[in-house]
């Protein structure tokens, strides 16, 4: 299976497997959770970003957008003025 498609079955096994919970949560807690089981194929699957030496990354622990904790994209910091203007007085609350 290709990368692409790998991504696909990982997206859909979560949203499968957070339905699962929250039908969970609406019995009240009540039982175990159904969840589907976790599919072979993604065994071992690892984030594949491109480092800085060209290779494949290799981590193994990936957020829900199939990227590990290096490669995320997680905040790429504030967007908005208002944003930019709250970040920049974040150094004048550590002044003494």
């Amino acid at each position: 299976m290709s990368t692409p498609e790998l991504r696909k079955l990982w997206k859909l096994f979560l949203n499968t497997s957070d339905r699962a919970f929250e039908e969970w949560e609406k019995r009240g807690y009540i039982g175990s959770v159904n969840r589907p089981p976790f599919p072979e194929e993604l065994r071992g699957m690892t984030c594949g970003a491109k480092t800085r030496a060209g290779t494949p990354c290799r981590q193994k622990g990936i957020y829900r957008n199939g990227r590990c904790k290096l490669h995320g994209g997680l905040s790429t910091g504030p967007i908005t003025q208002e944003g930019k203007k709250k970040s920049s007085q974040n150094w004048k609350k550590r002044t003494p």
